[in-house]
C-alpha cells in the first residue's frame, strides 16, 4: 500500500523580525497549504541584504508563534542566517518553497540590492528551493495587508505547482491600494531607479557627532514594463531575480580589450 504524499514543507522568514505584522499575515494566508516552519530574526534586520554572521555567535530559540501547527524559531542573526540555520540545523528535508516577508515597505527597483527580505529569497534559490520575497509598499505598522495576502496566496499556490525558473527567485511587490483596487499581477523588470543619499549630522550626549542616513528615491526609467510602473498603476509587480551577477552583455565588449600582461 503506497504511503500518502507528504504535505509541502513551507519555510518562512523575514527581515522585520518574528513579531512583525507582515510575517503573521503571510503565515495566516498560506498555513493550510502545507507544514509551515518559521525561522526569523528576533529583531529588525532591514537593509542587511545578503549579509551573514561571521564575527559573532549565532543564537536560536524556539518561539511561540501563537498559531496551531506552526513551528517557529527566532535567531540573533540576519535573514540569510535564518535560512541557513533552517536548512542545516532544523529541517529534516529540503523545503518545497521558501517565503520571505511580508516586508513593511517597498523592495522594488534598486532596493532589491539592500533588502534583507530578498537576501533570504536569493539564499533559498542558491539552495535550489523555489523562493519568493513579498513586500507591501507601506511602512506603517498598522498597514492593511489584505491585498498583499491575496497576492501571497496566488503566487504561493502557483510556485508550489510550477516551481521557479532555475537560478532565480521572485521579487513580489504589492502597491499601497485598497484590496479591491488591485488590478492583478504583472511580470516586470527591475526599474533603473536611484537613491540620492544624504546624511543628517546629529550630536550625541558628550558632544560627539553621529549620522543618520536619509535620501530620496528617483525612478529614472520611463519603461512601461518595470516594477515601478506596475506599482504606480495598481498592479502587483513580479520580478524574476537571479543570483548570477555576471554582466553577460558586457563580456563581448570586454573581450575586445585583448587583456594581457606586459612583457
Amino acid at each position: 500500500m503506497s504511503q500518502p504524499a507528504a504535505r509541502p514543507l513551507i519555510l518562512v522568514t523575514n527581515d522585520d523580525g518574528i513579531t512583525a505584522p507582515g510575517i503573521r499575515n503571510l503565515v495566516e494566508s498560506i498555513a493550510d497549504l502545507g507544514d509551515v516552519v518559521v525561522v526569523a530574526p528576533n529583531n529588525h534586520q532591514s537593509g542587511m541584504g545578503h549579509a551573514i554572521t561571521i564575527s559573532n555567535i549565532l543564537k536560536m530559540w524556539p518561539h511561540d508563534f501563537g498559531m496551531e501547527g506552526v513551528r517557529a524559531y527566532k535567531t540573533s542573526g540576519t535573514p540569510v542566517d535564518c535560512v541557513k540555520l533552517a536548512i542545516y540545523k532544523i529541517l529534516d528535508r529540503t523545503p518545497d518553497i521558501l517565503l520571505s516577508g511580508i516586508n513593511h515597505g517597498s523592495n522594488s527597483s534598486i532596493n532589491v540590492i539592500y533588502s534583507g527580505t530578498m537576501g533570504a529569497a536569493v539564499e533559498g534559490a542558491l539552495e535550489g528551493i523555489p523562493s519568493v520575497g513579498f513586500s507591501l509598499c507601506d511602512f506603517a505598522e498598522d498597514a492593511d495587508f489584505r491585498g498583499a495576502c491575496r497576492a501571497v496566496r496566488t503566487v504561493t499556490e502557483k510556485v508550489l505547482k510550477e516551481g521557479t525558473p532555475k537560478g532565480t527567485c521572485l521579487n513580489v511587490n504589492i502597491p499601497k491600494v485598497a484590496p479591491e483596487a488591485l488590478k492583478g499581477l504583472r511580470i516586470s523588470r527591475q526599474a533603473a531607479g536611484h537613491w540620492a543619499d544624504s546624511f543628517e549630522e546629529r550630536t550625541a550626549p558628550g558632544g560627539r557627532p553621529y549620522y543618520w542616513m536619509t535620501g530620496n528615491f528617483t525612478d529614472v526609467d520611463s519603461g512601461e514594463d518595470t516594477d515601478e510602473w506596475a506599482l504606480r498603476h495598481g498592479y502587483v509587480s513580479v520580478v524574476p531575480v537571479q543570483y548570477d551577477l555576471t554582466a553577460h552583455h558586457a563580456m563581448a565588449e570586454l573581450n575586445q580589450w585583448h587583456l594581457g600582461f606586459d612583457s
